[in-house]
């Protein structure tokens, strides 16, 4: 999280500062737990700046810590992507751990806990357990297995261990109320039987503890003083402390803040999957994608994220967060580092009759007009160009001030230019247009002060570089996708404008030297960024080669959205 010395204090900065100051604790220890089944989208962005965030302002340190207690879903494929997306956005944890470390520990606890009369193996299936826990208003019934003897129980766990039932035959469950009025603590499972192979335990274990017992221990292991988790955990919170002080072990505390939402967008990790599998995206790296590597190939900064994860601050409740505000901070941290180059995505031909045929000029570019460092470029410039088709019309409404016949208008960096005719096709449609320079015009001024309203961007023909371009937008056509009538779901709300492909795009020579050499960020590969001038901040594609280059759309100039709504 970047600070600024203007804003208040958030909660868990209040509540950090407090401990600090009154000795509960001389540092401070976070983490971030990510289940490596997925991988990490903008949500899991805001949970990354937020627990390093706080660990590097107080002086503090942050645990990296792979969930990986459901070895049907993980994958070590899963466990790098965490890792590169968490180095790309620009942070560094002290140490790596999994909970499958402290299997053995954690087996050593349930069994102290049987010992307690706190845990006990229960034979009834999934289906009999949810059935007889009741409501919120109705308690649950005991289960016939629930006062077991002690040794039954441990000669049964132990057994479990070995691997002498079946999946789903019998779990571990804690001994605690079964008419709670917190569903959490009627008798949760602690252990289930899942006879699979771990991506690092291999066949070591076929018992796997669960979430709500996993955690809070890891935790205590670890020596974690704020446990930080979103909103949805705070019922959980409870049997988080009851576990722990059952156990009398390290006191970790846990703590909720809301969760990220934005509109636009859907970030269930299921229905991302169905995305992915179904094939309504190109993996999980699409640009269209909420994923942070999906970010990364639109040509997200690592920045931009983290403005915008300062941006939206740290709050106690469920709200939705704007997309333009995430678009917002892409263009502010991109118009400050982004190259300017001439792009023509849509081109026609220009050809200026009076220039001298088999001339070239080299004419002087700025490359960022908001960091003078940046210095200035060659842009090759001859008798034939190519501007953007929408930049020229044969019969122009008014206040149209691009080019049309009998105006002019200037080629931006170089000169003032009158529409004088066209070329047709058969079908009547403009091939080509024909126009005169003013030579007294270079570098974009008349000498006689006169003025024109529209400049336009353009590309040396004969220097042109070809590419693809492809413009991505937002994935969902409707603010909230998941609110759709019976017998519709979120695939309904889809845009089916969210990319389009442009194969015949024309851009400045200088580009294809730009792209030559790879990019890291924090040691991770990054795209080449720039900003197309009157077009939008574009991005390379890991598509794209020297001899076929490929550009992504990341943003707009403007917010485009905005003003349809």
């Amino acid at each position: 999280m970047e600070e600024t010395n203007e804003r208040q204090l958030n909660f868990l900065e209040e509540i950090i500062e407090a401990g600090l100051a009154d000795g509960t604790y001389q540092s401070i220890l976070t983490r971030f737990p990510p289940e490596p089944n997925g991988y990490l989208h903008i949500g899991h962005a805001k949970s990354i700046c937020l627990n390093f965030g706080l660990a590097k302002k107080y002086g503090g340190k942050t645990n990296l810590r792979f969930d990986d207690t459901n070895p049907v879903k993980e994958d070590t494929e899963y466990v790098d992507s965490i890792q590169n997306d968490i180095r790309w956005l620009g942070f560094q944890w002290a140490s790596i751990h999994y909970a499958s470390d402290y299997f053995d520990q954690l087996y050593e606890w349930a069994c102290e806990l049987i010992k307690k009369g706190l845990a006990y193996v229960d034979d009834q299936s999934l289906e009999e357990i949810r059935q007889n826990r009741g409501t919120v208003t109705v308690p649950g019934k005991d289960s016939p297995w629930r006062n077991r003897s002690v040794e039954e129980n441990l000669d049964l766990f132990a057994r479990m261990k070995a691997g002498e039932f079946e999946d789903g035959s019998r779990v571990l469950r804690a001994k605690i109320d079964m008419a709670h009025p917190n569903m959490q603590f009627r008798d949760p499972i602690m252990y289930r039987i899942l006879h699979a192979h771990h991506h690092r335990t291999g066949d070591k274990w076929c018992i796997y503890p669960m979430y709500d017992y996993a955690h809070g221990q890891s935790d205590s292991l670890e020596h974690i003083t704020h446990s930080i988790c979103t909103l949805e955990f705070d019922i959980h919170r409870p049997l988080y402390d009851w576990f722990i002080a059952q156990l009398g072990i390290f006191p970790s505390h846990q703590y909720e803040f809301a969760r990220l939402n934005i509109d636009y967008t859907v970030m269930s990790k299921r229905k991302l999957l169905q995305l992915v599998k179904e094939g309504y995206v190109n993996g999980w790296d699409d640009p269209r994608m909420p994923t942070i590597c999906g970010f990364r190939r639109r040509g997200y900064t690592p920045e931009s994220i983290r403005s915008f994860c300062d941006r939206i601050g740290v709050a106690k409740r469920d709200n939705i967060i704007s997309y333009s505000l995430l678009e917002f901070s892409l263009r502010e941290h991109l118009n400050k580092v982004a190259q300017r180059r001439m792009a023509v995505l849509d081109p026609i031909k220009v050809v200026i009759d009076n220039y001298p045929e088999g001339q070239t000029e080299l004419l002087s570019a700025i490359n960022n007009p908001e960091n003078e460092a940046d210095g200035t470029r060659q842009v090759p410039f001859s008798r034939e160009l190519y501007i953007e088709r929408e930049d020229f019309m044969e019969n122009p409404p008014k206040k149209y001030f691009r080019l049309s016949p009998g105006t002019e208008v200037r080629l931006r960096y170089a000169y003032f230019v009158t529409c004088t005719g066209v070329e047709k096709d058969a079908e009547g449609n403009v091939t080509v247009v024909h126009c005169t320079y003013d030579s007294a015009t270079r570098g974009g001024d008349a000498p006689d002060g006169r003025k024109v309203k529209g400049t336009i961007h353009w590309v040396s023909a004969q220097h042109a570089v070809d590419a693809e371009v492809r413009l991505f937008d937002r994935l969902f056509a409707a603010e909230a996708p998941d609110d759709v009538p019976e017998g519709k779901t979120f695939l309904d709300n889809l845009n089916p404008e969210s990319l389009k492909v442009l194969k015949n795009c024309k851009l400045e020579p200088v580009v294809a030297d730009d792209v030559k050499n790879p990019v890291e960020e924090n040691g991770v590969a990054a795209p080449h960024r720039f900003q197309f001038e009157r077009l939008g901040y574009f991005c390379t594609d890991p598509d794209s080669t020297a001899e076929h280059l490929v550009f992504n759309r990341s943003c707009t100039l403007k917010d485009s959205w905005a003003k349809m709504k």
